[in-house]
């Protein structure tokens, strides 16, 4: 059976409630770069690793072959200080706090036209 990197990833993130915008701040990277991730089939394992380490989940689980328990564990030491810098990204007077609370309710919204024109 063929693994498909970007749909693992795609399920993870969203089973964990997380939205497309928070991957991208929490990767440093724009929201079409994490949607072209979702896209492709083999993907480097330090994005994979990346984008786990962002929203604290161990990939080992879905991807045996390219992780170990061991990988994501030493990283949730590490991301202790991390974790401070985190609390001040969501402070209101952030600059980017508005943005990203914005852009979040638009993919939620455009989630709820779309249920809304296949129900019709």
């Amino acid at each position: 059976m063929l693994i498909h990197h970007g749909q693992i990833l795609e399920k993870v993130v969203r089973r964990n409630g997380h939205s497309i915008s928070d991957v991208a701040r929490l990767t440093n990277v724009n929201r079409r770069s994490v949607y072209n991730w979702f896209n492709q089939p083999h993907l480097k394992p330090e994005i994979i690793y990346r984008i786990g380490c962002a929203i604290d989940h161990d990939f080992s689980v879905e991807l045996p072959h390219l992780f170990t328990a061991e990988d994501f564990n030493k990283e949730k030491k590490r991301t202790s200080s991390a974790q401070a810098k985190e609390d001040v990204i969501e402070d209101p007077l952030n600059k980017h706090y508005w943005k990203d609370k914005y852009i979040d309710l638009l993919e939620r919204y455009n989630e709820l036209l779309a249920n809304k024109v296949s129900l019709t």
